[in-house]
């Protein structure tokens, strides 16, 4: 109701636009087509016979709301101010193009084509005003003025024909002078600019030559102007003294100054029109203009077939990328793999202008605790201290049971027994044996713990200078640390390899991005609607102008999958350079990754030193005390043994003695 009884203003062009594009998607699902099992009758009043034309088509229903928004936009083209170059030309020159001629003499193709042009001629002398009052360059607005020209020629053409002759009746005539003088009057105009443009040359003889043409031009438009209104008349005067005015002077200056030969018209270039208008576009499926889709929920079963193989195509362009980012991507993690370059630690610069944490760890540990290094000598020097105790009274025993075997044996051989066995000592006395026995397992026993305590000290050795490294300044620990001594070629190298590094991470990031990019669109690509109201036999068409939205990516995806073999030969070529540096850098690393372990190691041993030092003073200690007993022992036992050869000795004197 609303588009049949439209308001005639923009809001009306609005609401036609809005019926036009539901009917558009009405069709698309139920069958009102010519003959097809739903169609209604459609009935609407033809423009110039008045009679009622009716077909059971919806199409025809579309056609002449088409035909209604054209007329409603040359109704409010006429109205309005002559500065826009947009025109009511576009319905129906969609009419024209997407619907039968049949329905209407109407809308026959003779009378839509000389609306168009009617429309677009009419556009065109707007945007030629604008042009004179922009006072733009005489030779653009001749070509404007020569297309005004064209599209009436066009229009006068429409008008001849014999069909809009008999349809239009009386009104063809009048149309057709209208038109032939408009037709006139802007070729006047057209050679009016030609001859400003050939002064502005100093072409002096063309410029008469153009004059006389506009002169004759206009002439013709007032000869055909009779009838018409006062304002025509009076524009038509005026551009006759312009004109007049031109042609007299310039011909005169001819004459009298430059004397240039005045050629044929027909010997210069035709003027070209420029067509600088553009019709309004109509677009039946453009939400801005039809606003919702009010039969969205209603989707055939064909559209879902269509949308299915329209996602087999989606699936199938995905396919094609995938395989050539996967054939790259392989070539490249293959290539990366076997230069085995971290990005990360390619030069490992970094890690040498600081301690390590692990190693910042144990000197603070250390710094809490500053008698480490004294405490550890210290023990070890009491160690020290109680091991020599032990091995001096172990001396003093042997020695002492070498003595009292020394004396035994002397005994005997003074009193005359028989000396044992070479090699064999003398019987020692019980508590003697006894001392002798538990001093050998004593001196067993101290020199296992004697090699034990030699690996102590050699360990101590070792880490004691290496705690005091830790305990002391961390700039001495940092100077400990080796670090590299790299040329200035050397770090030339490593900055252009590392720059490398980077435009391959680049250059993969950038490939993810864009594979993510293709598959989020490819997901949330979805036609149903489009396909709803599509033909059939435009599906083909429609897939191929949807697909088209993945082409800029698929251009970004080539360009990064081409720019690999470049990268990578540029990355061939940095890593021969960077071979040389690479293994000094490897042997520094090494050095410094062993530096720092042995001092962690260090550190970690103390505990363990500190331990081992404390069993061994305990065990010493302990073996102290019995050596020093057995010590006494065995001076008691000595004393024993000496009293018992000092009485044998006695003994045998007085024996020896005469009465």
């Amino acid at each position: 109701q609303s588009a049949v009884n439209v308001p005639r203003d923009f809001e009306g062009c609005s609401t036609l636009r809005k019926y036009f594009g539901q009917l558009h998607y009405l069709q698309s699902r139920i069958p009102m087509g010519a003959e097809q099992e739903a169609a209604v009758p459609v009935a609407w009043t033809e423009i110039f016979s008045g009679k009622t034309v009716t077909h059971e088509d919806i199409k025809y229903e579309q056609a002449c709301v088409l035909y209604n928004l054209g007329a409603l936009h040359s109704m409010l083209g006429a109205m309005d101010k002559r500065v826009s170059e947009e025109c009511a030309a576009g319905a129906f020159t969609y009419l024209r193009d997407h619907f039968p001629h049949s329905y209407s003499v109407d809308m026959s193709h003779q009378i839509l084509s000389l609306n168009i042009n009617l429309m677009l001629g009419q556009a065109q002398e707007c945007l030629l005003e604008k042009s004179m009052l922009d006072n733009r360059k005489s030779f653009l607005v001749a070509r404007i003025s020569a297309q005004v020209v064209d599209y009436y020629k066009e229009a006068c053409r429409a008008l001849e024909n014999s069909e809009t002759a008999s349809l239009l009746g009386k009104i063809q005539k009048d149309w057709k002078k209208l038109v032939q003088m408009k037709i006139y009057y802007f070729a006047a105009v057209a050679h009016l600019h030609m001859g400003k443009q050939a002064e502005e040359q100093q072409k002096f003889g063309e410029r008469v030559i153009y004059f006389q043409s506009a002169l004759d031009k206009l002439n013709e438009a007032i000869k055909l102007a009779k009838g018409q209104p006062e304002t025509v008349q009076e524009a038509l005067r005026f551009t006759m003294d312009v004109i007049g005015g031109k042609y007299n002077s310039a011909k005169k200056d001819n004459d009298f100054i430059y004397h240039e030969a005045v050629p044929a018209l027909d010997t210069l270039q035709a003027v070209k029109g420029a067509p600088l208008v553009k019709a309004l576009p109509v677009n039946p499926t453009d939400p801005a203009v039809t606003g919702p889709d009010i039969f969205a929920k209603l989707v055939p079963m064909a559209a879902h077939e269509a949308s299915s193989l329209y996602s087999e195509e989606k699936a199938k362009l995905l396919r094609d990328v995938m395989a050539k980012i996967e054939a790259k991507n392989e070539v490249l993690d293959q290539f990366m793999d076997s230069l085995q370059l971290d990005p990360e630690t390619v030069d490992n610069l970094d890690m040498y202008s600081h301690i390590p944490p692990v190693l910042m760890e144990k000197c603070a540990a250390l710094s809490v605790r500053p008698d480490t290094v004294k405490n550890l000598v210290q023990s070890m020097q009491v160690l020290s201290g109680v091991f020599t105790d032990v091995e001096a009274s172990l001396k003093e025993i042997r020695d002492l049971l070498e003595e009292d075997e020394a004396q035994e044996r002397k005994l005997q051989e003074l009193l005359g027994k028989v000396p044992p066995a070479q090699g064999s000592p003398p019987t020692p006395s019980p508590a003697l044996a006894e001392v002798s026995k538990e001093c050998s397992k004593y001196v067993e026993v101290h020199e296992k713990a004697s090699f034990t305590n030699t690996e102590l000290h050699k360990a101590m050795n070792l880490h004691i200078g290496n705690l005091r490294l830790l305990s002391g300044p961390l700039e001495q620990v940092r100077a400990a640390l080796p670090s590299p001594t790299l040329t200035e070629d050397d770090k030339q190298v490593l900055q252009n390899l590392k720059k490398i590094l980077s435009k391959v991470q680049e250059m993969r990031d950038q490939r993810v991005s864009l594979e993510q990019q293709l598959r989020e669109m490819i997901q949330k690509d979805d036609i149903t609607t489009s396909l709803v109201t599509t033909d059939r036999s435009e599906m083909k068409k429609l897939f191929e102008e949807q697909l088209k939205k993945y082409d800029q990516l698929k251009v970004y995806l080539e360009q990064n999958l081409a720019a690999q073999e470049n990268v990578l030969k540029a990355l061939t070529d940095a890593n021969v350079k960077y071979a040389a540096v690479r293994k000094a850098l490897a042997e520094v690393e090494h050095k410094w990754t062993t530096t720092v372990q042995t001092l962690v190691a260090s550190y970690e041993a103390y505990e363990d030193l500190m331990k081992k030092s404390q069993e061994g003073k305990d065990f010493y200690t302990d073996l102290e005390g019995k050596a020093a007993k057995l010590l006494e022992k065995a001076r008691a036992a000595c004393r024993a043994a000496e009293a018992t050869r000092q009485q044998l000795l006695e003994r045998s004197v007085g024996q020896e003695t005469p009465p």
